[in-house]
């Protein structure tokens, strides 16, 4: 076995370049031992058609994977994240059957046509934001719109009161990060005693949205029990809003980077669709799928996992293999859409994927309509990626906006 000194470390070089040590380690082979950020050791897996055969593995589990994960890190570094528990029992951490009974629940509650009722909503919100936007000559497309934007939505088909809304965000933003164990803890454990609190009052008078259809949704009697509802809550409000403010900001500036793409699009607005799959493949807003182990040897490609090893699924990486999709580091929005990674796949496949799909839509279409010139204010070097191995996101994008 390598040294633990001599394994790739995914730190802070890693993630403002992600592209280039995942290129390098699927030349190595589809799956190899890494560290994370906290000095963890995983099997970080890199090729797509691993990527999709393992994301359905039954012998990967999710189940009790954050005591398992806890433990690891207290082993590694003699740190412990004190996550709230109540956060942690959601259903990307179980296997069926109890999965199956939760997805079951939600989905009864996230409808389609539920969706489908927002998109006059989201045009409106998106307009607002962007007759906002119009009064000056430069902003962080981020700050002002791609994240305001998704946050206001899922809040809003939550029923979060606007007032706490950046509240959350300020917890979100800390529970997906590198930041320190404290700082995790300590925003698991506000936001969990702020879901609860409020999952009770929607018991108690149910209003029209979705935290109140999940606190009485039922399925043959059966009913979400308050922990669990508070996880379901809380996974649903992370996974509503920060993939879509990735996928806005990160298929801007693919579009800025390649002029040509831009102009196609702009002279066929009807290549949109097609140009969200693009976008959701090219620079895919999650790196990462939910952390799994396995329960039994798994052989990837001629490389063997043993039992009781964490397994980090790259979906960024499998998203830029070149054996499915030719030319993969090159942004082309009339690509066939089909295979690609950037909702999962399998049991965890993001049930919210058609949400983000509409907004990510909705907001660069009108961007590209409302102004008819748009360009980095900065160069491109300077821009920041997040700094989390979750979330493949940028900190800032600052642009030039022309009428």
């Amino acid at each position: 076995m390598q040294n633990v000194e001599e394994l790739p470390r995914l730190d802070a070089e890693y993630l403002q370049n992600p592209h280039e040590l995942a290129d390098r380690l699927r030349r190595e082979g589809p799956a190899r031992p890494v560290l994370m950020p906290d000095g963890m050791r995983v099997w970080l897996v890199t090729g797509h058609a691993e990527a999709r055969s393992l994301l359905t593995d039954p012998r990967l589990s999710s189940d009790g994977v954050y005591d398992r994960l806890e433990h690891q890190r207290l082993l590694a570094e003699g740190k412990k994240i004190e996550f709230s528990r109540s956060l942690a029992a959601h259903m990307l951490n179980v296997d069926p059957p109890d999965h199956t009974r939760l997805r079951k629940l939600v989905t009864k509650a996230f409808t389609t046509r539920t969706i489908a009722r927002l998109r006059p909503r989201i045009a409106e919100i998106t307009d607002q934001l962007l007759a906002e936007m119009s009064t000056v000559d430069s902003v962080d497309l981020i700050k002002a719109f791609a994240l305001p934007l998704p946050i206001m939505v899922i809040c809003e088909l939550m029923g979060i009161p606007a007032e706490d809304q950046e509240q959350f965000s300020g917890w979100s933003n800390a529970m997906v990060s590198t930041a320190p164990p404290e700082q995790i803890g300590a925003a698991s454990g506000a936001m969990a005693g702020y879901l609860a609190g409020l999952a009770e009052q929607k018991r108690a008078a149910p209003t029209d949205d979705l935290l109140s259809a999940l606190v009485h949704a039922s399925e043959d009697g059966d009913q979400l029990a308050v922990p669990e509802l508070i996880a379901m809550t809380f996974i649903l409000l992370i996974g509503g809003y920060e993939t879509t403010v990735n996928l806005i900001g990160n298929g801007v500036l693919g579009l800025l980077q390649h002029p040509s793409q831009l102009a196609a699009l702009r002279a066929d607005p009807g290549l949109l669709p097609n140009a969200i799959e693009e976008f959701l493949r090219y620079e895919t807003p999650n790196n990462m799928a939910s952390p799994r182990y396995t329960t039994a040897p798994v052989l990837v490609g001629e490389v063997e996992i043993p039992e009781g090893e964490f397994v980090m699924v790259s979906l960024l990486a499998g998203n830029r293999d070149a054996t499915r999709f030719p030319e993969p580091d090159k942004l082309d929005i009339t690509r066939p859409t089909g295979a690609h990674l950037g909702f999962g796949h399998g049991i965890h496949y993001c049930v919210g994927a058609p949400l983000g799909r509409l907004e990510g839509e909705i907001a660069i279409g009108h961007l590209l309509a409302r102004f008819s010139r748009i360009e980095l204010a900065v160069d491109a070097s300077e821009l920041r990626w997040r700094k989390s191995t979750q979330m493949h996101g940028l900190e800032a994008l600052p642009v030039r906006l022309h009428p």
